[in-house]
């Protein structure tokens, strides 16, 4: 076989992909495309040999010398496909690509390597709405590992603190598996009833309890087929933990009142800002259902952790504030922006933005502006106040320093559900938060 017809059949077995497909020699050469890529990347053949990483990310050298990891070089290094994410440049904006790379010999036993793109559609690196969206490393590797993990079966727990987008990622699972034509389900753990937990998550049937005055479908049963997403699981209380266990062991459950059990078939994803190791620990959640659910744990990275996305969560949170007025902030409002903690995460965010949106007379936000929403989050003299003023009365009230921090841990204890959260704000570890609550009720 001629080099030219090995180059043809190669070239035939490129356009039997339905993504994006070339065929690249050792020196990064775009030697030949399908349609799909020329379509993606607008490349046309007369342009004569291009790099494929002048292509994809307009770099002037190869990915791993630009910070990132180059499918090719894995690819040559093992011998076997190599597979990344990346995000490439194309005719319709920056978009998530997963790259799998497979090294091949020509007649001449010369390497080359085919290379098929598969965009991410459940994610965007441009401005839009609905979808997790960035660019950062952190980010990333998140979809990464949803893009991993999606395709299987297996369970998974989202962690990370509240407002990082948890719901957002596990939509985004969803939407990865085969299940993606089926229902997803949300069920909000932390505000399902005790008395009701059972009947929302199995259903009922006529005449089970005061009230059941017809058959209903519980929420284990709405999922079928599809997925189960249980948002908050560290509020379930634990004596019902048990019945989530013998659901998740079993793939069985029964209504309230029935007799008969049922087949269920959904895929389990669980969220939660709670430390679930701790609460194990402190006797809080039962050690066999955190290990059920968790068997693949992603930890969503904090706003903190991804400032590189500042500019393009901005945007795209202002065109879901008002998709009719172009809002955009100043360089020094979006720099005053980028100085924030961001404790509460994208749901601060948000709530920055859209108080700006509103105090701002003008489509562009000034800084003066930005600063005005920013301390409407504060109120720093009526917290002052409202502190002196309790400093006071507890003087006044000749309390012991043993009996003030008892009060304390219980007022934490009464704004905040999360031990773990209450043991971070009073500066000490959950032990010595569990050990001082057991001092204060000797």
């Amino acid at each position: 076989m001629t080099h030219t017809s090995w180059l043809a059949s190669i070239t035939n077995v490129l356009d039997s992909y339905s993504e994006p497909a070339v065929l690249l020699d050792e020196e990064y050469n775009v030697v030949a495309t399908n349609q799909h890529y020329d379509h993606r990347f607008k490349q046309h053949s007369s342009k004569g040999l291009r790099k494929c990483y002048e292509i994809s990310h307009g770099y002037k050298q190869p990915c791993d010398m630009e910070g990132e990891s180059c499918p090719l070089r894995a690819a040559a290094d093992s011998g076997s496909t190599s597979s990344v994410l990346h995000i490439h440049n194309t005719a319709q904006g920056k978009e998530h690509m997963r790259i799998e790379t497979t090294p091949v010999t020509d007649e001449q036993e010369r390497c080359y390597f085919i290379e098929v793109m598969k965009p991410v559609s459940e994610v965007s690196a441009e401005p839009i709405a609905n979808k997790m969206i960035g660019r950062s490393p952190a980010f990333n590797a998140l979809v990464d590992r949803i893009q991993r993990v999606g395709k299987t079966e297996t369970n998974v727990l989202l962690t990370g603190p509240s407002g990082s987008g948890k719901e957002l990622a596990a939509l985004a699972l969803h939407d990865v598996s085969q299940r993606t034509r089926k229902p997803f389900v949300t069920v909000e753990c932390s505000g399902l009833a005790d008395s009701l937990f059972e009947s929302e998550m199995f259903g009922h049937v006529k005449g089970a309890f005061t009230g059941a005055i017809s058959n209903r479908k519980g929420l284990v049963e709405s999922a079928r087929g599809g997925t189960l997403f249980l948002d908050e699981v560290g509020d379930i209380p634990m004596h019902q933990q048990v019945k989530l266990l013998r659901l998740i062991e079993t793939r069985t459950f029964r209504p309230v009142g029935d007799s008969q059990a049922y087949e269920a078939d959904f895929r389990l994803i669980c969220a939660t800002h709670k430390n679930l190791p701790a609460m194990v620990e402190a006797n809080e959640f039962r050690e066999d259902l955190y290990y059920r659910i968790s068997t693949f744990p992603i930890r969503l990275p904090s706003l903190a952790a991804r400032k590189a996305d500042l500019p393009l969560l901005v945007q795209s949170i202002l065109l879901r504030i008002d998709s009719h007025t172009p809002f955009n902030l100043d360089s020094e409002a979006m720099s005053l922006l980028a100085e924030q903690p961001f404790k509460g995460n994208i749901r601060e965010l948000k709530n920055i933005l859209e108080r700006a949106t509103v105090l701002s007379d003008k489509p562009d936000i000034t800084v003066d502006i930005m600063q005005q929403a920013l301390d409407l989050s504060t109120f720093p003299e009526v917290a002052e106040n409202t502190v002196a003023r309790g400093l006071l009365g507890l003087a006044q009230a000749k309390l012991s320093l043993e009996a003030l921090e008892q009060a304390y841990i219980k007022q934490l204890l009464a704004h905040y559900s999360d031990k773990s959260e209450v043991a971070n704000i009073a500066g000490c570890s959950l032990r010595t938060l569990y050990r001082k609550l057991k001092v204060g009720n000797d």
